[in-house]
């Protein structure tokens, strides 16, 4: 084991770092929830990542995606994340796929043959895509919900998509009614029952763009990983 997880050795075990070590993660999306999730898994001892996104990086990412600085505008997100992760743990198996995630691209990221999805996706077509197919597969998957226009990260929430009801969450409002269309009896999320404030009205080529902060999106994405972690080993009660 190499010395920087010795750490996470006196809280897991032994037995639970060579189940990390040996665990095989996709991350996708590699924006202000993905960075935290991937960085996250990475120094907890998983061995083997997948990093999928086909964004470059923009100025305005920069309030909350914690892999990128001034200069790296403009560069691929998969590059920057493999090499920052690989500045951590030099012995991971870092694998990058660079596309959005689609029906038609999902071969990418199945090939990978994960042991656990981390859905930090931004579309609804490309989630329910995402849910369905690891239904059907049996690959265990947790997926973010809406994180934007939201200041208190005290109020996100772990839980099954029927949880969110009560959430006001658009997104889980959509994902709940096409899931059940689709015969997908659950799915484990991470959610914000933080009523969306208001924000000022702006847009980017065309499409209105949510307000967004450096403290929410990555502490779900610390969720996110938190979970994937915990389902993945067998801790002491």
């Amino acid at each position: 084991m190499t010395d920087f997880l010795k750490r996470s050795a006196l809280l897991l075990g032994e037995d639970n770092m060579k189940t990390l070590q040996n665990l095989r993660v996709a991350v996708i999306g590699l924006g202000g929830v993905g960075c935290a999730a991937a960085e996250a898994v990475c120094r907890a001892g998983v061995g083997h990542l997948l990093l999928v996104d086909h964004d470059t990086v923009d100025i305005t990412n920069l309030n909350r995606q914690i892999f990128y600085t001034q200069k790296h505008v403009g560069c691929k997100k998969t590059e920057i994340a493999k090499s920052h992760l690989l500045e951590i743990n030099p012995n991971a198996d870092i694998q990058v796929a660079d596309c959005f995630y689609l029906p038609d691209t999902s071969d990418m990221v199945f090939d990978f043959a994960p042991d656990y999805i981390i859905d930090a996706i931004d579309t609804v077509t490309a989630k329910l895509h995402l849910a369905q197919t690891c239904y059907a597969k049996q690959i265990r998957l947790i997926s973010c919900l809406g994180t934007g226009n939201r200041l208190n990260p005290m109020q996100l929430k772990v839980g099954d998509i029927a949880d969110t009801a009560s959430s006001g969450c658009p997104l889980a409002r959509v994902m709940r009614r096409e899931l059940k269309k689709r015969g997908v009896p659950n799915l484990k999320v991470v959610f914000s029952d933080e009523p969306a404030a208001k924000v000022l009205a702006s847009s980017e080529n065309g499409r209105h763009s949510p307000g967004s902060i450096s403290f929410v999106p990555p502490v779900a994405g610390y969720i996110l990983a938190s979970e994937a972690i915990k389902d993945s080993i067998r801790l002491s009660k």
